[in-house]
């Protein structure tokens, strides 16, 4: 294929193509050049399978350590109730996780866009539809306004084209292409005798030769640095694998302990492994991959609710855990829609977006100066005012859309004024003309352009209604390069009134200068809000996009990512970027504390990313353009916009935003730090209760007390006792304070040292009660050990489901908390007794689990040991001992 197409005249492009401009390529040459460079598509990823979704979620860590207790547990033992139970723990999992992530990808499905696209193409003198992919390098190729580009190709001629190039540059104004020959070294956004695959015509039409296609175009090749970036697990799956790895290891020390204990007491050593898989059964939280599923699971409906798709469950925990968001500009932060900012004529300033919704400018309109700026605005314009879709320059509709607003008429202003003649814009004079009849002197010239094209034909100004000697043109020159630093688009306007039709030449001689207008994409009104709640949440939002440097600070300012005062040092371009594997520790500190990055290509976002990752953040990342694609892909989180996103960009991501709301995102992460908070606290209680279970027995063993738990009875509590309060702990609001809380730390473990010794503690005092009523009722009560068994069993089941009370933090008062206030907690500790009850009443139930007839006396002791346990818990967490 050709190289630097652009910077090589168009002749030698298609002499080096062996293409012809007035007959293009033949359809057999075009067949031939389908086999030599492959069809014109960019492969996107296909949707996991079913297969492959439910094969993904029986290699969670804790699934596969249950598989191995149910093999134990079948091989060993005799009853197959305990293999049964297990199994259906591990298939309710499974199925939750199934059915959740199928529904991800189904609704991902649901946004491809369907249909296939065609260009048009001059084939054998002709010009003919073919489909897209057909096209080859060296076919020329038609445009026009509303089209999208199909392929990277050369420009031959145009006619008032601008391309917007958004979503695979991130600049948000429209390109507007001419056929100059450009440097080597011309930066990609900077190419404008070139068109590029994915972007769209917004005005004009244009006819170009093919130089690239597939993979070889500037997408193509985008798609492919996105195909080596190998994504990220989220930081909920590290954790949840990393404690899986503690609780291996904490099982098979409790087996060995408990195996060699029984060794040393010389009893049968079959029954001592089947004891020792039993506890080793036990110390797994079977509940944990139900409870965090469903957990999970509820936060992606309810946020479904809201137009948040998530694709993939554990992202949503991942929201919770996010310390930076990067973020494009364009249509995410903004409207991805050209709007009036600021106008200036008679030496003043006024600002179009404070004013614009009350009387100010009807006022205004009164003035001369004014009138005749928005006259200008509405006559020197190409916008197809009866058009039902407007389309064309973004300008010229920003224009119209202002004009209206001021309840102004375009429609009857352009009657009242016909055209006469028009002097279309171009890229060499920078300007437009039009003559316009008009009833009261004959004909008015107006003219809109670039100010230092218009400035030359100015000899005069017109302040206070009256024409004026043009003096301070140098001021004007301060003035509009101010603007256009601020990142405004600025336009200038001039007029001159005529009583007959002048010549050509004479038309633009002695114009009047009117003003100027600063155009910008303005910041949505919801974003600064949320920028702000962001900020109390200790999250750093970090602007990432192809703009000019002035453009991205002005938009970053007004929506609150940078203060008015910021130190320059917070905007950078991106050509001072230094993202090599070793940073010193100034530049380091330069990069984390920018808050923009402007001109940055999509390698350096995505070096950015990893920088991030490398400092210990966890990184979320707004895109939804081509260019976003290897971004969000390394991000920790990836996060694309449904309706403007391209097809590409919502493969890539992790999050499917399907109403373009950036805002919708506050809630998501809220919810994902609540159900991380959620997931720590039942984590907490399910190992304080299996662990008493396990310490119970072992130290009834090693005191010679009659058992405390049979292995039927373990299962029976872990699946029962222990999820319900567990589940009900995940269903929870989360505290009212948690956005105003600083992130956690991306290396944070799910259980801290202290959550470790809390868990310890809570699982101790749940063991002295059991112990405490075991020993009693040996030595004291002269119970059987039936009656003892028994007497521990609902000691256990009482003191588990209490100690979900224990679950609140310390700072809380015992009865004014998130979990007291819950009332899926009490709904779940209703149902857990009534269950035990039922167990205890239902004959054949009770005989399984040796469950016998106890005296009231008995129930009473149980209920005063379980108390118990709540309350020494509880002394231990005011005195600072547990969290």
């Amino acid at each position: 294929m050709i190289q630097v197409p652009f910077a090589i005249d168009v002749k030698n492009v298609v002499q080096t193509l062996n293409s012809s401009i007035q007959f293009g390529l033949t359809n057999e040459e075009a067949k031939r050049r389908i086999q030599e460079y492959g069809v014109n598509e960019i492969a996107e990823n296909k949707p996991k399978s079913k297969w492959r979704i439910l094969i993904d979620q029986f290699m969670d860590s804790i699934i596969l350590i249950l598989a191995l207790a149910t093999f134990f547990t079948f091989l060993f033992s005799p009853d197959l109730l305990e293999t049964i139970a297990i199994l259906i723990v591990i298939l309710i999992t499974v199925a939750i996780g199934f059915i959740m992530e199928l529904q991800g990808v189904r609704s991902l499905e649901s946004l491809r866009k369907m249909g296939v696209t065609e260009s048009t193409v001059l084939r054998d003198r002709q010009i003919k539809r073919v489909p897209s992919s057909l096209l080859v390098p060296g076919d020329i190729i038609l445009i026009e306004t509303g089209d999208i580009v199909s392929a990277d190709a050369r420009l031959i001629s145009v006619d008032n084209l601008s391309v917007k190039e958004a979503s695979l540059t991130g600049e948000s104004i429209a390109v507007i292409k001419n056929l100059k020959i450009l440097a080597k070294n011309t930066s990609l956004p900077e190419r404008s005798n070139m068109i590029f695959k994915g972007t769209s015509v917004i005005q004009g039409s244009a006819k170009a030769i093919v130089t690239y296609t597939g993979f070889q175009t500037q997408l193509g090749k985008i798609q492919q640095m996105s195909t080596t970036v190998e994504e990220q697990r989220t930081p909920l799956e590290k954790k949840l694998n990393e404690l899986s790895k503690w609780l291996i290891w904490l099982t098979v020390i409790f087996a060995i302990l408990i195996f060699f204990t029984g060794y040393l007491r010389g009893m049968d050593l079959i029954e001592t492994f089947k004891t020792a898989i039993a506890l080793a059964v036990a110390a797994i939280p079977e509940g944990l991959p139900i409870v965090a599923t469903i957990a999970l699971a509820r936060g992606m409906l309810k946020l479904s609710k809201r137009k948040v798709i998530i694709k993939k469950m554990e992202s949503i925990e991942t929201l919770g855990a996010t310390n930076i968001i990067c973020t494009d500009k364009t249509g995410t932060l903004t409207e991805d829609k050209m709007r009036v900012h600021t106008l200036a004529f008679e030496d003043d300033i006024w600002s179009a977006i404070q004013n614009e919704e009350s009387d100010f400018f009807s006022q205004l309109l009164q003035k001369k100066s004014f009138n005749s700026i928005m006259m200008a605005s509405v006559l020197c314009n190409n916008i197809d005012l009866n058009a039902l879709d407007r389309r064309g320059d973004s300008i010229e509709l920003a224009l119209i859309e202002f004009a209206e607003k001021l309840k102004l008429d375009p429609k009857k202003i352009k009657e009242s004024n016909p055209e006469e003649l028009e002097i279309p814009f171009d890229t060499n004079s920078k300007l437009m003309v039009t003559l316009n009849q008009n009833e009261s002197i004959g004909t008015t010239i107006y003219t809109k352009g670039a100010f230092e094209s218009i400035v030359n034909f100015c000899t005069t100004i017109l302040k206070h209604g009256e024409v004026q000697e043009f003096v301070n043109k140098n001021e004007w020159f301060d003035l509009v390069n101010k603007l256009a630093s601020q990142g405004l688009r600025v336009l200038s306007f001039a007029y001159k009134d005529v009583t007959a039709k002048p010549r050509k030449e004479d038309i633009l001689s002695n114009l009047t200068f009117i003003g100027v207008i600063g155009f910008l994409d303005p910041a949505r009104d919801d974003v600064k809000d949320t920028i702000k709640t962001y900020k109390s949440a200790g999250i750093k939002v970090v602007m990432l996009t192809g703009d000019h440097p002035g453009t991205a600070k002005k938009v970053a300012e007004e929506v609150g990512i940078l203060s008015k005062d910021a130190e320059n040092n917070s905007v950078l371009h991106g050509q001072d970027l230094q993202l090599t594997e070793e940073l010193n520790d100034a530049i380091k500190e330069q990069l984390l504390n920018a808050l923009v990055f402007a001109r940055v290509t999509p390698e350096q976002k995505l070096k950015l990313i990893t920088f991030y990752q490398k400092n210990n953040h966890t990184v979320g990342m707004f895109g939804d353009g081509i260019n976003d694609i290897p971004a969000l892909r390394k991000a920790d989180i990836g996060i694309a916009m449904g309706i403007r996103g391209t097809q590409a960009a919502r493969e890539a991501a992790d999050i499917i935003l399907k109403n373009d709301q950036f805002t919708a995102m506050e809630l998501a992460i809220k919810q994902g730090r609540a159900i991380f908070d959620h997931i720590r606290q039942f984590v907490v209680y399910l190992l304080s209760c299996n662990l008493a279970e396990v310490v119970s027995v072992g130290l009834a063993a090693l005191l010679i007390l009659p058992a405390p738990l049979l292995p039927l009875q373990i299962l029976f509590l872990n699946l029962v006792t222990d999820i319900f309060p567990a589940l009900a702990l995940g269903m929870g609001k989360g505290e009212v304070d948690i956005m105003n809380l600083p992130p956690r730390k991306a290396n944070e473990p799910i259980l801290t040292p202290k959550l470790w010794s809390s868990t310890i503690i809570y699982g101790l005092c749940i063991t002295a009660a059991v112990v405490g009523i075991t020993a009693y009722a040996h030595f004291t009560l002269k119970a059987s050990p039936s009656e003892i068994n028994n007497m521990a069993f609902f000691t256990l089941v009482l003191a588990q489901l209490l100690n979900v009370f224990n679950m609140s933090k310390t700072e809380v008062p015992f009865l004014s908390n998130e979990v007291i206030k819950n009332p899926w907690i009490w709904g779940a500790f209703v149902v857990s007794i009534l269950i035990t009850i039922s167990v205890y009443l239902i004959t054949p139930i009770a005989n399984v689990l040796h469950l016998v007839d106890l005296s009231r006396e008995q129930f009473g002791w149980v209920i005063v040991f379980a108390l118990g346990s709540l309350g020494l818990a509880q002394i231990i967490k005011r005195l600072g001992g547990t969290f």
